[in-house]
């Protein structure tokens, strides 16, 4: 039997990360309380933390869905404020809906998150169902499940939901011994163009890595500072609150990588990082002095000598950018799934994504096409 508990913070931490398991930080218990705790979720925020649960013969969670009740569309990188404009225009109600995510975070992960050592297909689709359950019971408009991992998208598509895909830039390390093995890869013009971009941006500046016990408030307040700058440019109010930051170094410092750029020894930008078992992600950036291409260089250039040196495997930086690619950031497919339970609105929504999916795959073999390594044929 399925349930709802009020928050993830409600949820023995053990017990969730047992069926979120270590690769992901996001999915931690430890990342997606602080968000409660920190009110960068709840009340007043649009985002009430709604986690499903499915509990085994021990009483502890076997199965855990990551979900959210949503007043709004704010936070989560794949759109649909056109579906709620026609389904208000039709006389309907879009939200409340049910958002099965991790907020705030375009990053790519289990949603159907089950135990180890259970049959991880059956669970999997008792949480889908129960998610259904949950927009049908409460009249919701639909259900929205974005930024799954390609190994569970057929989990959703069995279960009849539609599938959307997108794109994002990532960066592969092809077993780069060193930043310069990787710019070998590239095209002369390429290579030569991010050598000045580095030159140019690193001058007169000091550039530092943070993690682990180096970090401390000082280091938030610092970041704080460059967060709430960018955030007031792109979104108007940011997202996540100064109390978050802190419980963030608190119980994740190990999992945190804070790129900084000082100027005298005084900190002018810095890019924010967490680090999975196998990739590294880039999440916010801002800065105080606009220095030429500092940007590049602290969010992809640094993060991609980070992942060579502690062997990872790739580097996500984030949604959108279409400049990542001559960087040597590739397109990818990402994926998202939609329960819609309206025939009509169904119907009208599945014309779209064909349609949007098809010029999806254009764009990418087109982007494909132009990246800077050198061709071998």
């Amino acid at each position: 039997m399925a349930r709802i508990a009020p928050a993830v913070g409600d949820i023995d931490g053990s017990a969730w990360n047992a069926c979120a398991r270590p690769d992901d930080p996001f999915l931690s218990h430890a990342f997606l309380s602080a968000l409660e705790e920190s009110g960068s979720v709840g009340p007043g925020t649009g985002w009430q933390a709604a986690p499903i649960l499915i509990d085994g013969e021990d009483g502890a969670p076997v199965a855990c869905l990551p979900s959210y009740v949503k007043a709004h569309s704010q936070g989560e990188y794949v759109f649909d404020h056109g579906w709620a404009d026609a389904w208000h225009r039709a006389g309907g109600s879009y939200y409340p809906k049910l958002q099965i995510a991790v907020p705030f975070s375009p990053v790519t992960g289990r949603r159907l998150l089950v135990r180890e050592g259970v049959d991880e297909a059956a669970y999997a689709a008792a949480l889908i169902g129960a998610a259904e359950a949950v927009v049908d019971q409460n009249g919701m408009s639909s259900a929205h499940a974005t930024f799954v991992a390609p190994a569970q998208v057929p989990l959703f598509e069995a279960a009849g939901w539609l599938i959307r895909e997108d794109s994002q830039f990532h960066w592969e390390n092809r077993d780069y011994e060193s930043f310069d093995a990787f710019l070998a890869a590239l095209s002369s013009a390429k290579r030569k163009a991010i050598r000045k971009e580095r030159a140019r941006a690193q001058e007169g500046l000091e550039i530092v890595h943070l993690t682990g016990a180096a970090l401390g408030e000082e280091h938030w307040d610092v970041f704080w500072r460059f967060y709430q700058d960018t955030g007031a440019r792109k979104w108007g109010t940011p997202y996540l609150t100064r109390a978050f930051f802190s419980l963030l170094g608190e119980r994740l410092a190990d999992r945190v990588l804070l790129i900084l750029a000082l100027r005298n020894g005084q900190p002018i930008a810095g890019a924010l990082n967490l680090i999975g078992t196998d990739t590294l992600y880039g999440r916010y950036w801002g800065c105080t002095d606009d220095v030429p291409f500092l940007h590049f260089e602290l969010c992809y250039y640094q993060a991609i000598d980070f992942a060579i040196a502690h062997g990872l495997k790739r580097v996500e930086a984030g949604a959108q950018g279409g400049h990542k690619l001559v960087r040597g950031y590739a397109p990818v497919a990402t994926y998202s799934a939609h329960y819609i339970p309206d025939p009509g609105f169904r119907r009208a929504v599945a014309g779209f994504l064909a349609q949007e999916r098809e010029a999806v795959a254009e764009n990418r073999a087109l982007l494909d096409e132009r990246t800077p390594f050198r061709k071998t044929d």
